[in-house]
């Protein structure tokens, strides 16, 4: 096992904190355990546009967020932004990313996102194998204000990795992804 912790300062402040723990690979032990049942929807071909695909139960796969507000189930489709230019994203780079789409996928609702992300936690049981990856929302809990929601992350080879999102209710800053002062671009990770 390994372990390893970044802050980032600005004016003299910590505003971020990330914290990595790695694991020796080995084998697994010889039992057999139980799994959750997961239904992945299929997602559509990855292309060379740099916008990602939204989708919820309720629409199927669009690019657009605003065709997503409602209140079935989310999904995020993307191959994550470019981070340095002229280089390519590492497998856990892309995973990062995607897993912060846990908020999105998990606290989007009828009238847009209304949390601000307090934390996110990725975990991987493997890298992804793909550049386009997706997330699924498994669970979205609110009370008082608080929002916890799971995500599983997802390539060509089935789930790989869980996200969890803890946020804060934010409702003077709701992103109405339907309205015309917000852009449809917010996504565009060029």
């Amino acid at each position: 096992m390994r372990s390893a912790e970044c802050d980032v300062v600005q004016d003299g402040r910590i505003v971020t904190r990330a914290t990595l723990v790695q694991y020796r690979r080995s084998s697994a032990p010889p039992v057999r355990q139980w799994t959750a049942p997961i239904s992945l929807v299929q997602p559509p071909p990855p292309d060379d546009s740099i916008l990602p695909f939204v989708g919820s139960d309720d629409v199927g796969w669009t690019r657009s967020p605003a065709a997503h507000q409602n209140d079935s189930r989310k999904r995020f489709y993307s191959d994550g932004i470019k981070v340095l230019a002229g280089e390519k994203n590492s497998p856990f780079v892309r995973a990062v990313m995607i897993a912060e789409a846990t908020s999105l996928v998990t606290n989007l609702g009828t009238q847009g996102i209304g949390y601000i992300n307090g934390d996110l936690t990725a975990a991987f049981s493997r890298l992804p194998v793909d550049d386009w990856i997706g997330i699924q929302a498994d669970s979205h809990w609110a009370s008082d204000g608080i929002s916890v929601g799971t995500a599983t992350l997802f390539d060509r080879e089935g789930a790989f990795g869980s996200g969890m999102v803890t946020a804060i209710a934010n409702p003077a800053a709701q992103i109405d992804f339907s309205s015309e002062s917000i852009p449809l671009k917010c996504l565009n990770y060029e």
